[in-house]
């Protein structure tokens, strides 16, 4: 699992971001929150994963990028929306995958 150094945060958390994400790296349970990552299809932009997904023993996190955290799924939608608006208003295209890598080095 590898994240994004400037994550895209939702409001409702945007205080509890280091904490959020340390839970999710330690196995902690957290029912509301909800991850959002590069798409595991080339074909699709987005995937929005709840983060108690990734508690599962055998759930492939190993090539996740995690590039957003939301509180819940409603905001997850918003911010998903925001970040495919801000790659378009800047590149005119819809290459998120490209766009992000280029906006901040991945830290682990």
């Amino acid at each position: 699992m590898k994240w994004h150094r400037d994550l895209f945060v939702g409001e409702s958390i945007s205080r509890k971001q280091k904490k959020i994400k340390w839970k999710i790296m330690h196995n902690a349970g957290q029912l509301r929150i909800y991850v959002i990552t590069l798409a595991a299809n080339p074909a699709n932009l987005l995937d929005i994963i709840p983060s108690w997904e990734l508690l599962q023993k055998y759930y492939p996190k190993k090539d996740l990028y995690i590039i957003g955290l939301a509180g819940d799924y409603d905001e997850a939608l918003v911010l998903a929306g925001k970040i495919v608006q801000e790659v378009y208003t800047k590149t005119k295209g819809f290459d998120i995958r490209s766009y992000i890598k280029k906006r901040g080095t991945q830290i682990t």
